[in-house]
């Protein structure tokens, strides 16, 4: 591992920081109309005794270079849970120095630590660099599957119905 990065657990403090990941991974998959979220409702969501959620932070000679939130999932085929990656974002001047694996790598340890069976994540179609990285790691994709989701008034409507 590289001794200039540090990866560590964020804190409600990092609150900003976390959001500016949030935007720069948004603006990267030219999905940024799409963030919602504000620092309050990460505030309020991300660092409750309630929570699941958990964020790293990579720090590459003390500057944050990246960040990844992820949580627990559960396998009913394997009988264990899992760690759900939902966002990974390193910051453009930090690609290709070994943070990612890093960071995957310490997402397995902790995985095997808790005695979680799997770690899943998705990747968007387009991203071959992306996709050619989770390649190496040994990672595979799962065959037919699509993800699938339900949000605003979609969701909303399935709510009422009775």
């Amino acid at each position: 591992m590289n001794h200039d990065l540090k990866i560590i657990p964020a804190e409600k403090k990092d609150i900003p920081l976390i959001f500016s990941f949030i935007k720069g991974l948004a603006d990267h998959v030219d999905l940024s109309h799409e963030v919602v979220v504000t620092e309050k409702e990460l505030n309020d969501t991300l660092f409750t005794k309630d929570s699941h959620v958990e964020v790293l932070i990579g720090y590459y000679s003390g500057e944050p270079a990246a960040f990844v939130l992820f949580f627990p999932n559960y396998s009913t085929f394997l009988g264990k849970p899992g760690l759900y990656i939902e966002d990974l974002y390193i910051k453009p001047g930090f690609r290709g120095m070994g943070i990612g694996k890093a960071i995957f790598r310490y997402l397995a340890n902790l995985a095997i630590d808790r005695g979680y069976g799997k770690m899943d994540w998705y990747a968007a179609e387009w991203n071959e660099s992306a996709i050619g990285f989770y390649d190496s790691l040994g990672a595979k994709p799962l065959d037919r599957r699509k993800v699938y989701r339900l949000k605003g008034e979609a969701l909303i409507s399935l709510s009422k119905i009775s």
